[in-house]
């Protein structure tokens, strides 16, 4: 019998058909909102908890903590109650209510703070004290290994080997970690782009983190380059997506494009895969479709 855990993964990859100019590449989505949590979150969450499970590092009555800006806390609500466990989720205070009441939906306990740092802090403080277990997205390395195991994977068959070039946001890496690692050891040549805001610019689910709060799991080397996205660039590209191609993601996903077709116009061919993180439906009370 299948169980909800079973949808995660597998997730469709879709060629966009009117934003791309050129035809000599293609340009695949990889649509991560699919997963039954809504977003690509859904994989590390429930690896990092069932994985930390099997080893014994925790038990069904472990309180579990976890700082996070919206999808993280979601899949961690989601698959904490499939475990039937108790979990703190950390975020900060300008997320959008519709994250906030889905993983309290799902049973959660959640905790606003003034930014993801601070909220990365009050984690750690936390666990510290032994009363909760930090899974630490930030630091854990089933994050990756989700990635490692599936997405990248999936990529591979999917495009039948064929894909030229991966694009991720960047936000705890371990998308781009997991992905990269696996990519690479099937072909070295292909390239891995992240995308990161520019200085001024705030978008949720991709940071520009200072050198304190770089994620433990990043290692720079395997990423071939970073792409800069402005926030207008990925309000404009996330609003495209659902107008032009019938994809209602989020801004993230918006960034993630925006570099993806952008790097599409420099090459003269090839096939660019890029992750759409989540679904747009958490951000209707934003002003992201305003």
């Amino acid at each position: 019998m299948t169980s909800v855990a079973d949808l995660i993964g597998n997730t469709p990859l879709v060629e966009l058909q009117k934003l791309n100019v050129n035809s000599s590449v293609k340009i695949l989505a990889k649509l991560e909102g699919n997963n039954p949590g809504g977003s690509v979150k859904d994989r590390p969450a429930f690896n990092m908890i069932k994985s930390a499970l099997d080893r014994g590092d925790i038990n069904k009555h472990t309180k579990l903590i976890e700082a996070t800006s919206g999808n993280t806390g979601i899949a961690m609500a989601f698959t904490a109650n499939l475990f039937g466990m108790e979990v703190e989720l950390a975020m900060p205070s300008n997320s959008t209510r519709e994250r906030v009441l889905t993983m309290e939906a799902y049973g959660a306990k959640v905790t606003l703070l003034e930014s993801i740092e601070a909220c990365r802090d009050y984690a750690e403080e936390k666990a510290a004290k032994g009363d909760y277990y930090l899974l630490n997205q930030f630091a854990n390395t089933d994050n990756v290994m989700a990635h490692y195991k599936t997405t990248g994977p999936e990529i591979w068959n999917d495009t039948k080997g064929t894909v030229t070039h991966f694009v991720s946001s960047m936000g705890t890496t371990g998308t781009i970690m997991g992905c990269s690692r696996y990519l690479k050891e099937k072909n070295p040549a292909i390239q891995i782009i992240g995308c990161q805001p520019t200085e001024e610019s705030s978008i949720p689910g991709i940071r520009r983190w200072s050198k304190e709060y770089l994620p433990k799991i990043f290692e720079p080397q395997r990423v071939d380059r970073i792409m800069d996205v402005s926030q207008s660039e990925a309000v404009d590209v996330t609003r495209q997506l659902a107008k032009a191609e019938g994809i209602f993601a989020g801004m993230s996903s918006g960034g993630a494009a925006s570099a993806a077709l952008k790097l599409s116009k420099e090459i003269s061919s090839g096939v660019i895969v890029f992750i759409v993180c989540d679904r747009g439906d958490r951000y209707l009370s934003s002003d992201l479709f305003g």
